[in-house]
């Protein structure tokens, strides 16, 4: 099975697609490409923005939280941005468009994986620990993309920029990046003086 987009909620869609047809939204961001772009917009590839407010260690279940819908911003045939709807009293909201390494990053990775034939349900985890963001690919395809916490078996392909002694764009088993990850957060040995 290829990979699968879920869809976005409504209401998020409809938010995103509203700011798109603000001229003055789209003025006042802050990117670049997306303000210079002349010519119709559209809002495509929706990934569920699930966050890992903490790096479990000893064996624990990482726990994630759904903090938003991304949507890649095409002119064309490239993406010139992302916006960013999050949940809001009245169901979605739109948030912010942005641009940057990760815009890039995250097309490539999606690419990557649909040329391997990777598979799963794509989703994006950020690490804010690590300042990280990775592709997540959970195996159970059947899962409500707003629940559902990191498996094993799920793939986290990170995206560039990566931390340091963690390889961008390259596919790990869940089970083996956060072993990783919780390295890179471990404080440093003290030294000992007297030694």
């Amino acid at each position: 099975m290829p990979l699968l987009f879920p869809p976005a909620p409504a209401s998020a869609l409809r938010s995103v697609l509203a700011a798109l047809g603000s001229p003055a939204a789209v003025r006042e961001a802050p990117t670049p490409a997306l303000r210079s772009v002349q010519g119709p917009l559209s809002a495509e590839l929706p990934l569920p923005l699930h966050v890992l407010d903490r790096v479990v260690t000893g064996g624990g279940q990482p726990a994630t939280r759904l903090a938003g819908w991304r949507f890649l911003v095409r002119s064309g045939d490239r993406a010139v941005a992302a916006a960013d709807s999050v949940p809001s009293a009245d169901g979605w909201a739109f948030s912010h468009f942005f641009e940057g390494p990760y815009l890039a990053s995250t097309e490539l990775a999606l690419h990557q994986a649909e040329s391997t034939g990777a598979h799963g349900q794509a989703r994006l985890l950020s690490v804010p620990e690590l300042y990280m963001l990775t592709l997540w690919l959970h195996a159970d395809t059947e899962a409500d993309p707003a629940r559902g916490s990191l498996q094993p078996g799920d793939l986290l392909v990170p995206l560039a920029p990566a931390p340091p002694g963690i390889a961008a764009h390259r596919p790990h088993p869940a089970a083996d990046l956060l072993p990783l990850m919780t390295l890179r957060l471990a404080p440093a040995p003290l030294l000992d003086p007297a030694a």
